[in-house]
């Protein structure tokens, strides 16, 4: 019998994050790592940040830039009319991303696609996968037309894959179990680069690692900053910022800009806390290292709120608003949340990819 990694060897796969932060970089990792070891030869696609990750992760690899639009959140913590404002430009951006494909793809001799969270790159003449944990998005306005799009947008994909235990409520709860889920649509399990392999533990006292898009990086930057410099310790700030090389010492606070997954786990695993926005990619890290920590929503942003809501109700970790950030206090209540469940969707994928291999035959 054929094994599907036969069946996948030689086959050219993009794999093309969203550049919202660097989350969905982040978690392509574990699925570029998995389609080597089956012999496929992977190609990035992505932009800025993300492409900076994924080309340290895997510097052998062909790559290819592929833009995407550049959102910014609002100061304060009403994203309503920031968000509409750029809904077009999103709108622009997927049609920008298709019209690209169309020319990539025979450049680049693909065999198929898989994108995460990005529309545009697809194409009915080759395998598409979309990634997703937001089968049922939450949205500042519009939320049931915007479900619809959605749904309407993942049907036309050959697979959609979400990232996230079949069992419900799993990591991302409603967002991914909803009454029914599409046709296409197949759970893969929680996903993460974290504990992909042994590492030294680094021993911080608050290890705290931030992304995503401004302005609101960079005022809970600020935020840990003014706190971190007062609490006695050895203490970690990575800032998520790849292409802006930054390793420097404040007072007690190591300051880097980036750090690789075997890095960055070292560092989670040997923290008293750790400190985190409540992005999906995030938790699943978290999840994975079997780890409690203080998480801190965007401001305004409805996924990240919603995930902090849950799970402030599950206990599974620490929640604190930005306008209410009390390290010191975290520190003291933070054993009362630790999680001992590891996360490993590593078969789920492995069926997925089976499936995919499939699809190319």
């Amino acid at each position: 019998m054929t094994t599907f990694a036969a069946m996948l060897k030689g086959k050219r796969i993009l794999v093309a994050p969203l550049d919202w932060g660097l989350g969905h970089s982040a978690r392509c990792v574990p699925i570029i790592q998995q389609l080597i070891e089956s012999g496929a030869v992977p190609v990035i696609g992505a932009d800025r940040g993300p492409l900076a990750l994924l080309r340290a992760e895997f510097p052998e690899l062909e790559h290819v830039r592929i833009p995407g639009v550049d959102v910014r959140y609002s100061k304060t913590s009403n994203q309503l009319w920031s968000m509409a404002r750029q809904f077009p430009a999103m709108v622009r951006s997927v049609q920008a991303e298709r019209a690209l494909f169309d020319r990539l793809r025979g450049r680049l001799r693909l065999d198929a696609v898989i994108s995460d969270q990005r529309f545009g790159l697809r194409s009915p003449e080759l395998p598409s996968v979309l990634i997703t944990h937001q089968v049922f998005p939450f949205t500042p306005f519009a939320q049931a037309a915007l479900r619809k799009l959605n749904l309407r947008h993942i049907a036309r994909f050959d697979r959609c894959w979400v990232m996230d235990e079949p069992q419900a409520p799993g990591l991302a709860g409603e967002l991914s179990h909803g009454a029914a889920l599409p046709k296409n649509a197949r759970y893969i399990g929680t996903l993460s680069r974290m504990g992909m392999h042994e590492t030294a533990r680094e021993r911080y006292d608050i290890a705290a690692v931030i992304s995503g898009p401004e302005p609101q990086r960079t005022l809970l930057e600020h935020r840990l900053m003014e706190q971190l410099g007062r609490i006695a310790g050895n203490h970690l700030l990575v800032v998520g910022q790849p292409d802006k090389p930054r390793n420097e010492r404040s007072g007690s606070v190591s300051i880097r800009s980036h750090m690789s997954g075997d890095e960055l786990a070292g560092a989670m695993s040997g923290a008293r806390l750790i400190v985190s926005r409540s992005g999906y990619t995030t938790l699943m890290d978290l999840a994975a290292l079997g780890r409690s920590a203080l998480i801190i929503p965007t401001p305004g942003q409805q996924e990240q709120e919603y995930l902090g809501r849950l799970h402030a109700r599950t206990g599974r970790f620490l929640v604190q608003s930005q306008e209410s950030i009390d390290l010191m206090a975290a520190m003291k209540s933070i054993g009362k949340h630790e999680a001992t469940a590891r996360a490993n969707g590593n078969e789920l994928l492995a069926a997925a990819l089976h499936e995919l291999a499939g699809l190319m035959a």
